[in-house]
This record gives structure tokens, sequence and C-alpha cells, in this order.
């Protein structure tokens, strides 16, 4: 088995998506019905026809991208064979999408999967006052010199790598003002980009303890299984399987880096050529050239994606 499936993170959301899959296939269908009922409202609404400033919201943006990714993967079983056990030796998620191949690898249920992420954007939203915190991209430092950066602008506040995302592509997070340091010191360090990002809170930093304390609440309630598939944890950039440990990281996670480089470099050095991003978006598809040489990345997330995801797990089975 060298194909790894991969989920897409909180950014790559859009109106309308997942509606075509919906349409066109029960499958589909079938999973946002679930979502629906275990959130107690019209989330597919949201999703398929907006407005874009309610599906932005993150406690809205997390479970719908765990729905059109879950969706996604239920169409490739049912209409490509697509068996997780047997055609694919991991599954890893960016953030958020740590649930989503969680859920894929049959760890959590849908429903579970969906309340999850309810509970985790409304606490990561919660977790700082509106303003005060923010991230920023720095483009073109290696991750070692952005925790530098990240070290220098903190001062006597927080600034941490937040997602190590490779192609010389790291995201800091923290307090607004020690953001903004971190922008003009990665200049001045020679990064080719460095600007601050539109997002409603400072993600994966210390400021979203409280959001951890909140998710160490919530997943204490939820039944973890063995995943069918070794999940990659974005604590770790290694496979885990064992709930109580999946449970754990899952909490750390929320305040912690998400190690993404780390985590496709890991699989790719198992053997893994083919890694297939099923959801919404293309964007780890696009990260993977970059970090992994000679390693193809396939965006799936419509009706025509499939056949070609088809193809591509029966190469990477050959």
């Amino acid at each position: 088995m060298t194909a790894a499936l991969t989920f897409p993170g909180q950014g790559s959301q859009s109106v309308g998506m997942g509606k075509a899959l919906a349409e066109a296939f029960p499958a589909a269908r079938a999973v946002f019905d679930e979502v629906d009922e275990a959130l107690g409202e019209k989330l597919s609404a949201v999703i398929w026809d907006g407005p874009a400033d309610a599906l932005q919201m993150t406690q809205n943006t997390q479970p719908a991208l765990m729905a059109v990714s879950l969706a996604t993967l239920r169409v490739l079983e049912s209409e490509a064979g697509v068996d997780l056990a047997r055609d694919v030796a991991f599954v890893a998620g960016h953030s958020l999408g740590e649930y989503s191949a969680l859920a894929a690898a049959r760890s959590l249920s849908v429903a579970d999967t969906a309340r999850l992420l309810r509970i985790r954007g409304l606490a990561m939203q919660k977790a700082t006052p509106v303003g005060t915190g923010a991230m920023a991209a720095l483009l073109g430092l290696d991750y070692e010199t952005a925790v530098a950066v990240a070290n220098e602008a903190a001062q006597s506040e927080v600034c941490q790598a937040a997602n190590d995302n490779g192609g010389g592509q790291v995201v800091v997070s923290g307090d607004k003002a020690a953001v903004e340091r971190a922008v003009e010191i990665a200049k001045a360090k020679g990064a080719k980009r460095a600007m601050l990002l539109a997002v409603s809170a400072p993600f994966h930093c210390r400021l979203m303890q409280p959001a951890a304390d909140a998710m160490a609440e919530a997943l204490a309630k939820v039944m973890v299984n063995k995943p069918v598939v070794p999940v990659v944890a974005n604590m770790l950039a290694s496979p885990v399987t064992d709930p109580d440990r999946i449970r754990e990281l899952l909490v750390e996670q929320v305040t912690g880096t998400v190690r993404w480089r780390e985590s496709v470099a890991y699989m790719a050095a198992q053997g893994v050529t083919h890694f297939l991003e099923i959801g919404s978006g293309k964007v780890l598809s696009g990260l993977v050239k970059r970090i992994a040489d000679g390693a193809v990345g396939i965006a799936v997330g419509t009706p025509n994606d499939i056949a070609a995801a088809k193809d591509a797990l029966a190469a990477a089975r050959a």
C-alpha cells in the first residue's frame, strides 16, 4: 500500500462544497443528513447555499469541512470500491482535518465528530477576546528560523509556531502585538513574504488553553475506537492507534504545533507515493509536491474526481 488519505483544515471551505456529490450519490447525501441530525440543524443548507459569513464562522466551518470529507470518502467506498484497511497505508488531517481522518478510520463516529467539532469551533472562538490575537504566515523561512523569529517576537507575550506546513511556509500565532513583531522580524531575516492572516482567533498556541480544556471534557465522553488504519497525528508526525493516546493528542493539538511537513515526510519515508486529499480544496495536494520528492497529490472533492481517485489507488496498489 503506497497511498495515504489526507483531510483538509480550516481555510479550504467554500460555499457549495460537496453539493454536487450529495446530488449525485446517496452515500454522500446520507453523511450530510447524519451531520444535520447530530447538530440538530441544517448545516448542509449553510454549506451549499451560504451565506458565506455563516460558513466562515469557526463553529460551522469545522464540522462542515468534516462533512464534505466524509461524504467524499463514502462515495469512494460505494462507487470506487475503496477499502481503507486494504487500500490505504495511513490517514492524516490538518488541524480539524485530524478529526475527519479519525472518522474516516472508524475511530470516531460521524455524529460524534460533528458534535466534537462544533464544541471545538465554539471553544476556540471563545478562548480569547476578539481582536487580541493574530496569526501570520511566514514564507521562505525554514522551520527552525521561523521558531527563532517567534521566540524573539514573543518578549513577554505569546508567539508560537502554529503550523509547519512545508514548502517554506510556517504560520505563527499568539498575541496580536507579538505576531505583528514576528512579521517584521521575519522580513529582516530574509522571509520572501510575511503577512497577517484573516483569521478569527489565534489557533494552535497557548492562548487556546481554555479550548483545550473544553476538548478534554468533551472527548472524555465519547467512544474512541482503534482506527482501522494508522492515523498520523499532528502532534507526533507519526502514527497513533491507541484510543487513549488519540484523546490526549487531540487535546494537545489545540495549543500545539501542527507538524504537517514532518507528517507528510514520514508517510513518504514509509513508501507512500500517492496522497489523496479528501474533501474541499487543493491546499494539501499542493504542499505534498513541495515536501516529498516524486510524490503525487490528488484532490478529490467532486463527482468528476472519483474516477481519477480510483485510478490513483489502483496505481498505488500496483
